[in-house]
């Protein structure tokens, strides 16, 4: 082996060159290298950075590669051993197509590898003996044909030449064609003498045209008989025919013909086949020894043996049997018997969803063993969408994507890639490629509602649950895990000192109870956040309106007046129980029916029906000088005053609100009888102490002037009325055209909001009503609306909640009553008539 290693090492100076079309890099290597002999300096020649080879893979395309890439250097280098002769047969030149993968970022380099043969296999003869069988009377100059040998390797190694060993009556004649094999014909120079020499022993010897040369030999056994001198001759020295490899067995392949000019047993001859190329190929034919004819006895397969190639012999009955022979050719026609085959050579998945146009998912390898258009494949990637195909080398596809893709729309595809060749009819290969798509946060939470209206009972429970939001983030793992939170928005009224959110579940709880007369509405935000990188978050509205509860009893109010006197209860004297006030005020006997001698004034904390106070005379009972007003808290008399009613009266009045259950609080008042005006100044001692209020004590002389004032107070109250009737209905149309005011936590007057008879709640910024009880600052109450109660918080609400119901433009039926703030001390004197129910 050392003789022809010389030459090998010397061939392994690399020629490595970029094909400017198409970024190639080609080496050569011979056979038989050693492993770790370097075929070229792929990573320099590629042109990569430094730490860059280590990332270098080779992929071979259908065929084990034999070679490569080290890690270290980038170089590529010889990994087992190399066989032309088992990579590309008898194929000129053995080109391996390989490919060179650069992962992060992907790239794609293709190499050509070509194998140089070398001469390492020696000539071999079909048979390493072979007798012949020759009449003594062959004329010299005939010809007998001997199987030639063959080479595996290619080119000049494979250039055989024949010698034969010393003989004075044969030599070697051999016919070379370019059209098949070359002819060995054995050569009779002298005549044979059967009884000098019965037996010829000779050795054939095939040498081929490599350096060092290599041979092989085959033995010929000669025997000389006597008689027969005419052999059968054929009609031609070759038959071609062409079977497709599709041709079914029986098949009549072709019929030789040949004559024997002899009489007798001499004249009748027999045909057979003696041999074929390749040696395998003889049992796929049958010969009929008399007629001549060739069947199919097997299987062609084009893609196995294109050429078949056999040796036909007529030999005869005579004593010697004489024989010639004729060459058989056998032409294997290709038909489309082998579909395509796909490979994936590399996957990279999964595939972010916000991957660029133009990524490469996968690398395909696509071949077909058929020739010719029944080769030639055709690739098609379904469905047509995200996904698409490039051809990027001679049978090689790259797997890119085409649109851009949504993990939340599809989260996997399962791609197929079809291959059809061109045969009639086509074959097709399928290939299935999954690619799983991965996420990134390209969604927000969403809550279910933009807006939530949320309704609490004042004096509610700390800890208590208020409700339950939601937020859906259709994103996986972390990008999709939401967590929540009250977002502060820097106002007076901070909603966290309030309420809070479970960051996990969305539950709304209270905090601190809640006291309507210190918060009537808080609004604000609730924040979505979820956990990706970067986090997106959602936000949601809570309007969380306090409903009043009826936990305030109505307090007295201090006189209007300076001091006491006729028309004004007196500063408390005494207590006369829990809840209850001592007053005084002075009345003049002979006063007539319904002068007004004194007003209890008070007021309720609460709102609403809660806040809406009535006054009740509950001593003395029955039909007493004095009488209370029901919703004005004036008292005044009932008829004319007597002397017979006494110095003095001792009044009790309760105080009641429409709560549920109602609250009370009680005032006596003790009302003393004088004569007249001056005695009641002479009893103040100063005339200071009439009250502001105009129901000062008044002479009955002067009842005719009092009257007038009343009277003119009446035009005055009529004419107020109209006119605040007038602006009603102005406001009223302009509300029904004007947007709505938004809804602000705050201070000032509370958002209309009311309990209807039933006990549902609602929301309404539309109209109002105002409501006076005593003298005093007006307030803000709550206003009714329909019956609609929003439902409970739960599991449900995370689904989807109904809208508030529409708001009512007007209030109808008694379960509710609707107000505005408004002034009692202006309304109650003049209009007591209003509050009559």
């Amino acid at each position: 082996m050392g003789v022809w290693w010389g030459p090998v090492l010397r061939v392994l100076v690399l020629q490595a060159a970029w094909a400017l079309g198409g970024g190639q890099v080609r080496y050569s290597v011979p056979e038989e290298a050693e492993s770790g002999t370097v075929v070229g300096r792929l990573a320099q020649d590629l042109g990569l950075e430094a730490g860059e080879p280590e990332a270098l893979r080779l992929v071979a395309q259908g065929r084990r590669a034999s070679v490569e890439v080290s890690g270290a250097s980038g170089a590529l280098v010889v990994s087992s051993r190399l066989d032309r002769e088992e990579l590309c047969g008898k194929s000129a030149p053995c080109a391996l197509r390989l490919e060179v993968l650069l992962e992060r970022p992907l790239r794609v380099f293709h190499v050509e590898l070509e194998v140089t043969d070398i001469n390492d296999n020696a000539p071999r003869f079909p048979v390493a003996l072979k007798n012949l069988s020759l009449s003594e009377n062959s004329p010299p100059g005939s010809r007998f044909p001997l199987e030639v040998a063959s080479d595996a390797d290619i080119g000049a190694n494979a250039q055989l030449s024949y010698t034969l060993s010393s003989s004075e009556h044969f030599r070697l004649h051999l016919e070379r064609s370019e059209e098949y094999r070359d002819s060995l014909f054995l050569v009779l120079t002298k005549p044979l003498d059967r009884e000098t020499a019965a037996v010829h022993r000779l050795l054939v010897t095939a040498s081929d045209g490599g350096r060092p040369t290599l041979t092989g030999t085959m033995e010929l056994v000669i025997s000389v008989l006597d008689a027969n001198d005419n052999a059968p001759q054929f009609n031609q020295s070759v038959y071609k025919v062409q079977l497709p490899e599709s041709a079914a067995e029986g098949t009549l392949v072709t019929r030789v013909n040949a004559t024997d000019p002899d009489e007798g047993l001499n004249k009748d001859f027999s045909y057979s086949i003696v041999s074929s190329i390749p040696v395998g190929g003889r049992d796929l034919f049958t010969i009929e020894p008399k007629t001549g004819e060739i069947r199919l006895a097997g299987t062609l397969d084009f893609e196995d043996v294109p050429l078949h190639e056999l040796q036909i012999e007529a030999r005869d009955n005579g004593w010697p049997p004489l024989s010639s022979h004729c060459k058989m050719l056998v032409e294997v026609l290709d038909v489309n018997d082998n579909a395509p085959e796909v490979w994936v050579t590399s996957l990279s998945v999964p595939v972010p969803e916000d991957a660029a146009v133009g990524t490469v998912v996968a690398l395909l390898s696509v071949s077909d063993r058929d020739s010719g258009a029944n080769g030639r494949v055709r690739c098609a990637v379904w469905p047509a969408a995200p996904f698409g195909l490039v051809a990027t080398f001679a049978g090689s596809y790259s797997l890119v994507l085409r649109e851009a893709l949504d993990r939340e729309r599809v989260s996997e595809y399962e791609v197929e890639v079809r291959a059809e060749d061109g045969g009639a009819p086509p074959l097709v290969a399928r290939r299935g490629v999954r690619v799983p798509v991965s996420d990134v946060n390209d969604n927000a939470p969403a809550f279910a509602q933009a807006v939530y209206t949320v309704l609490v009972r004042e004096n509610n429970a700390a800890g208590a649950e208020l409700s339950r939001l939601w937020a859906w983030d259709p994103d996986e793992a972390g990008n999709g895990r939401v967590r929540y939170s009250v977002a502060e928005d820097g106002g007076w009224q901070s909603a966290s000192s309030y309420v809070s959110v479970d960051a996990e579940n969305g539950r709304l709880w209270a905090l601190q109870p809640l006291d309507y007369e210190e918060v009537q509405v808080l609004q604000f935000e609730v924040r979505a956040v979820d956990a990706g990188s970067p986090p997106l978050c959602g936000n949601a509205t809570v309007q969380l309106f306090v409903v009043d509860e009826n936990d305030n009893a109505p307090a007295l109010l201090p006189p209007a007046g300076g001091g006491p006197g006729p028309g004004a209860a007196g500063s408390p004297a005494r207590a006369s129980g829990p809840g209850s006030e001592a007053l005084w005020a002075w009345a003049a006997w002979g006063s007539p029916a319904g002068q007004v001698v004194a007003k209890v004034r008070a007021v309720d904390a609460d709102s609403g029906y809660n806040a809406w106070l009535r006054y009740e005379l509950w001593e003395p009972r029955g039909k007493g000088p004095f009488r209370v007003g029901l919703y004005s808290g004036e008292v005044s008399t009932a008829r004319a005053l007597e002397e017979a009613d006494g110095p003095r009266q001792r009044l009790v009045i309760v105080v009641r609100d429409h709560g549920e259950p109602a609250r009370s609080a009680t005032a006596t008042l003790s009302v003393s009888l004088v004569e007249s005006a001056e005695a009641v100044l002479a009893a103040s001692g100063s005339s200071s102490s009439l009250s502001s209020s105009g129901a000062g004590l008044r002479p009955v002389a002067d009842a005719e002037g009092g009257e007038a004032a009343r009277n003119v107070w009446l035009v005055v109250a009529i004419c107020a009325v109209s006119s605040l009737f007038l602006l009603a209905v102005v406001l009223y149309g302009a509300s029904r055209w004007a947007p709505r005011a938004a809804v602000l936590s705050g201070p000032g007057p509370a958002t209309l909001v009311c309990a209807s008879e039933v006990g549902s709640w609602s929301y309404s910024q539309r109209q109002s009503r105002s409501l006076c009880v005593a003298d005093g600052a007006g307030k803000s109450d709550l206003m009714v609306f329909s019956p609609n109660f929003p439902p409970p918080p739960g599991p449900a609400a995370k689904e989807s909640q109904p809208e508030p119901p529409a708001l009512l433009d007007t209030v109808s039926g008694p379960p509710c009553l609707a107000f505005l703030p408004l002034s009692r001390r202006l309304f109650s004197p003049l209009f007591p008539f209003l509050l009559t129910p």
